[in-house]
C-alpha cells in the first residue's frame, strides 16, 4: 500500500457512509491479515458488510454524491459473494464485499467480537482471527488455504479449539487438513 494514511482516510470515510446506511463493517483482506501478523503486499482496504443489492445499491449513490467513484459488482446465482463496490480514488481501492443472504453470521459474529482497530480513535474495526480464519475458509482456493497456514504459524497462541468450533458451527470443512499441514 502506498500510501496507508490516504486509504485508511477513505475507508474511514466509507465506514461513516456505510453506517448512514445502518450498516456496519469490519476490516477484512490483507490489513486483517496484516493485524494477525502475516503481512503480505496489498493495494487495497477490503470491508465486509451484511447489505442486500437494495441498500448496496443505495450506498453506491451516497457514495457518488460524495464524490468517491464507485461501481457495484452484482451477484449471479452462483457467486459466493452477495455483491461488491469498488470505490477508487488516488488513495487506491477500497473493496465493500457483502456476505448478506451468502454467510452473514461470520460477518454478525465477528463485529460482535471485533475489538481491535486499525489505528487509534479509528471507526475501521479489525475481524478478529477465527473470522478471517472462516471468512478464508469459506472462500477456498490455494491463496485463502495458504493464508490460513500462514495465520495459524504466525499465531503459535491462537484457541485452535475456538478456531474449530467456529468453522463447525458454519459448517465449514478442511481445517482440520490445513492444521495437520502446519
Amino acid at each position: 500500500m502506498s500510501e496507508p494514511d490516504a486509504i485508511l482516510d477513505a475507508a474511514e470515510a466509507v465506514v461513516e457512509i456505510l453506517q448512514q446506511h445502518r450498516i456496519d463493517a469490519v476490516v477484512i483482506g490483507a490489513v486483517a491479515l496484516a493485524a494477525h501478523h502475516y503481512v503480505r503486499q496489498t493495494d487495497d482496504v477490503d470491508l465486509g458488510v451484511n447489505a442486500d443489492l437494495p441498500t448496496l445499491r443505495a450506498v453506491l449513490e451516497s457514495l457518488r454524491s460524495k464524490g468517491f467513484a464507485a461501481e457495484l459488482r452484482e451477484p449471479d446465482g452462483t457467486d459466493p459473494l452477495a455483491g461488491v463496490i469498488d470505490v477508487t480514488g488516488p488513495f487506491g481501492l477500497l473493496q465493500i464485499i457483502s456476505y448478506a443472504d451468502r454467510f452473514p453470521a461470520v460477518i454478525e459474529d465477528a463485529l460482535r467480537s471485533a475489538t481491535l482497530v486499525v489505528r487509534a480513535g479509528s471507526p475501521l474495526r479489525l475481524v478478529p482471527l477465527p473470522h478471517l480464519i472462516a471468512l478464508k475458509l469459506y472462500a477456498g482456493g490455494h491463496k485463502s488455504m495458504a493464508d490460513i497456514v500462514e495465520l495459524l504459524v504466525r499465531n503459535p497462541d491462537a484457541d485452535i479449539d475456538e478456531v474449530r468450533a467456529l468453522c463447525r458451527r458454519y459448517r465449514l470443512s478442511g481445517l482440520d487438513e490445513i492444521i495437520a499441514d502446519c
